[in-house]
């Protein structure tokens, strides 16, 4: 039986917290996260920080309404250290998850251009 991480630490800090949109929008509309499979890409991270006891606790994944950045989707923001991935794919999962969940170091590959700083919901 899986451990619940509150047993060991009831007051337990998120030091990271992934949001990831999955917003959907009618067809027709402009691009949304959730058609572009962003509900996947969510539970693949999950499934990462499953594989990892040592960040229950400390790690969080919520899925999110829109982040804003529609046509550049699927989105993730990382809190506190505010990096925004774009384009995601379920591919790209287990980079993240490895480099930037476990590891710390965010996945430059797949950053926002931090000079765009527009939303474009």
């Amino acid at each position: 039986m899986a451990k619940d991480c509150t047993e060991t630490n009831p007051m337990a800090q998120i030091e990271r917290h992934f949001f990831v949109c999955d917003n959907a929008r009618p067809a027709g509309a402009k691009p949304s996260c959730g058609a572009r499979g962003s509900g996947e890409i969510a539970t693949a991270l999950q499934e990462g920080l499953g594989r990892h006891p040592e960040l229950w606790g400390r790690v969080a994944v919520t899925t999110t309404g829109c982040l804003g950045p529609c046509f550049e989707g699927p989105t993730i923001v990382v809190y506190p250290e505010a990096v925004w991935y774009v384009g995601v794919t379920a591919t790209d999962v287990p980079e993240i998850v490895e480099q930037h969940m476990s590891g710390g170091r965010p996945v430059e590959r797949l950053r926002r251009p931090k000079d765009d700083d527009q939303n474009d919901d």
